[in-house]
């Protein structure tokens, strides 16, 4: 394997991590380890104002740490396991909800809301379907985007010429409409 090479041969290499980054829930496992940190560290962190120290330890401390180090897990699990992200979205979504009573309500509820909204995401995203490869001999002729009009696709002929390849409708033959009064199955005018 080459420096040269890339993960796809049409992509070109400036693109790798964006070619990376749309193939999984990205920002899904971004929101989640984001609200995992906030859970993890305010159980054990202290602000220190002037002379007064305001700690905000608790004693489900282990339980804090615990949910935390997890949501983390599942955030990089939902990065580099795109195929478990149902699961991992569920448990960041079922550790966001249990880390409100275990921890400092969820972080200060800033954890909890970035673990809730990650989880949801990892859930719901879905991989992109597969580019479809044109037919041998036919070209697509890229439309630009601000027409709104779909690529138009063109057959090269064995003369040289080209010609728009038409989409078949149905294999299916229409339905013949037939009546009572059909002559052999046949329809009459008047």
């Amino acid at each position: 394997m080459s420096a040269e090479s890339t993960a796809s041969s049409g992509v070109p290499h400036d693109n790798g991590f964006k070619v990376w980054r749309q193939t999984r829930p990205f920002w899904a496992g971004l929101l989640t380890m984001i609200g995992g940190v906030p859970i993890a560290y305010l159980p054990y962190g202290d602000m220190r104002l002037g002379n007064v120290t305001l700690a905000m330890k608790t004693t489900a401390g282990a339980g804090a740490l615990i949910i935390g180090v997890l949501l983390i897990t599942l955030g990089l699990t939902m990065w580099f396991q795109p195929l478990v992200r149902v699961f991992a979205g569920v448990a960041a979504i079922v550790l966001a909800l249990v880390s409100i009573p275990v921890s400092n309500f969820g972080g200060l509820v800033i954890g909890f809301l970035f673990a809730l909204v990650g989880g949801g995401m990892s859930v719901s995203w879905a991989p992109a379907p597969p580019a479809a490869e044109p037919a041998p001999g036919v070209e697509q002729y890229e439309v630009p985007a601000e027409s709104g009009a779909a690529p138009v696709e063109y057959a090269h002929l064995h003369d040289g010429t080209t010609q728009p390849v038409i989409p078949q409708q149905g294999s299916e033959a229409p339905a013949a409409e037939t009546t009572i009064e059909g002559n052999g199955g046949r329809n009459s005018a008047g």
